[in-house]
């Protein structure tokens, strides 16, 4: 079947703009090389931690846990969340619920730590399992892969942005070992009709590995199905996932993005 020009055009048209907005654009009100364009803000870049000593947050990151409190955070309907904190890190309380950050992100930079324990048992979807919501809605999985990798599903083991994307390698390091996820976020734009412009988009280094390379969201993560975008806030707190296992996390940080650049 032939199209017509009148109707390719502006499909053309609309690729083009998608792919526009999606990379960073050259500002205009400066020349290569201008020597009046102001330089970045100079921050520090903190610390590379170890197994048994987390890093240091750049300085410009909010620090949302830092091994001493949950004072960043609220539990099921705005309570005080029922998590434990002990020796540096938090840890699940098994039908605790859910935990939200009390500040609301959108486009981030995320940090987070957690350990999976090895717990006896044949229920690949009960073996650390925990995962880190972005806005509430997107979910990076959490789950103790180690040792029940060829029993699960693709895009359900750690790495995964679940229901959607395998990670690329699997990065995992075993059960009773601190991890690492460092992820970039961006939230979907709408139009003013509440039409989806841009899906949101995640990648995530995995123990520095890069396991999701800016992959675009067909809308907020549900177990077996993909239901489409709906039209919100910009900005929505971050979640953590009580999954009935006690998985630990330790030194959660946030860095805010902004289009300006």
């Amino acid at each position: 079947m032939r199209l017509r020009l009148g109707i390719l055009l502006p499909l053309v048209v609309l690729l083009a703009l998608s792919a526009s907005l999606l990379a960073a654009q050259v500002d205009p009100r400066w020349k290569p090389n201008d020597p009046e364009r102001p330089m970045p803000p100079a921050i520090d870049p903190g610390t590379v931690g170890t197994q048994d000593v987390p890093g240091l947050p750049p300085s410009d990151a909010i620090v949302l846990f830092d091994g001493k409190d949950l004072s960043q955070w609220l539990g099921e309907d705005d309570r005080a969340p029922r998590w434990k904190v002990q020796d540096g890190y938090m840890e699940v309380a098994p039908d605790s619920g859910y935990i939200h950050t009390r500040r609301a992100f959108g486009d981030c930079q995320l940090h987070v730590e957690f350990n999976e324990p090895k717990i006896p048992t044949t229920d690949t979807q009960d073996a650390g399992n925990s995962g880190i919501f972005l806005m509430g809605l997107y979910e990076v999985q959490v789950l103790e892969r180690w040792t029940y990798s060829e029993k699960i599903y693709a895009d359900g083991i750690a790495g995964a942005v679940y229901s959607e994307f395998p990670p690329q390698v699997n990065a995992s390091r075993p059960a009773g070992i601190w991890q690492m996820y460092d992820i970039i976020f961006h939230r979907p734009r709408f139009s003013k009709n509440g039409r989806v412009q841009l899906p949101a988009r995640l990648t995530v280094l995995y123990n520095g590995v890069l396991v999701q390379d800016n992959v675009e969201l067909s809308g907020p993560t549900v177990q077996a199905k993909r239901p489409p975008y709906k039209q919100g806030p910009d900005a929505l707190p971050l979640s953590l996932q009580d999954h009935h296992d006690p998985v630990r996390y330790r030194n959660i940080w946030i860095r805010e993005l902004t289009e300006e650049h």
